[in-house]
C-alpha cells in the first residue's frame, strides 16, 4: 500500500503545475493500492477550492468519496492525539498538523511509501518518496 499526500493529488489534477506530467505518469503505471487520510482530503480540497480550482476540487472530491481514488482512511481521536505529540516533539520541522496525522497512520499501518512531492515525507526518516 502506498500512502498519498495532498501535494501529490493536487499536481496530479493541475495541468500547469511543474509537476503535473510525473504525477500522472506514476499515477498511470502505478498498480499498488493507495491510501490517503481524511486529513489529507480535506487540505486538498481545501486547496484547490482557495486556488480558484472549485470545478477540479468538485470532480476530486466526487471520485474520493465513491472510491475510485483508493483506500480513505478516517483518523481516530487517539490517532490525532498521538499526531498532536509528533506536531509538538518535532517543532523544529515544518511540518503542518496535516504531515503529522500522516506520520502517524503511515507508523500504525506499517506504509513505508508515499506518493509525495512534499520534503517533509523524506524526513519522517522511514519513508521511500515516490515518485
Amino acid at each position: 500500500m502506498i500512502f498519498v499526500d495532498t501535494g501529490a493529488w493536487f499536481t496530479s489534477v493541475i495541468p500547469s503545475d511543474r509537476d503535473h506530467t510525473a504525477a500522472t505518469h506514476w499515477l498511470n503505471q502505478n498498480r499498488a493500492p493507495l491510501l490517503t487520510t481524511d486529513y489529507v482530503i480535506d487540505e486538498t480540497l481545501t486547496l484547490l477550492k482557495a486556488r480558484g480550482q472549485y470545478g477540479r476540487a468538485m470532480v476530486l472530491g466526487e471520485q474520493f468519496f465513491r472510491g475510485a481514488l483508493g483506500k480513505i482512511y478516517y483518523l481516530t481521536e487517539p490517532d490525532i492525539l498521538l499526531a498532536w505529540q509528533v506536531f509538538k516533539q518535532f517543532s523544529d520541522k515544518e511540518w503542518s498538523f496535516t504531515d503529522c496525522t500522516s506520520k502517524v497512520v503511515m507508523e500504525k499501518l506499517q506504509i513505508t511509501q508515499a506518493f509525495a512531492f512534499d520534503h517533509h515525507f523524506r524526513q519522517f526518516g522511514s519513508v521511500e518518496v515516490v515518485p
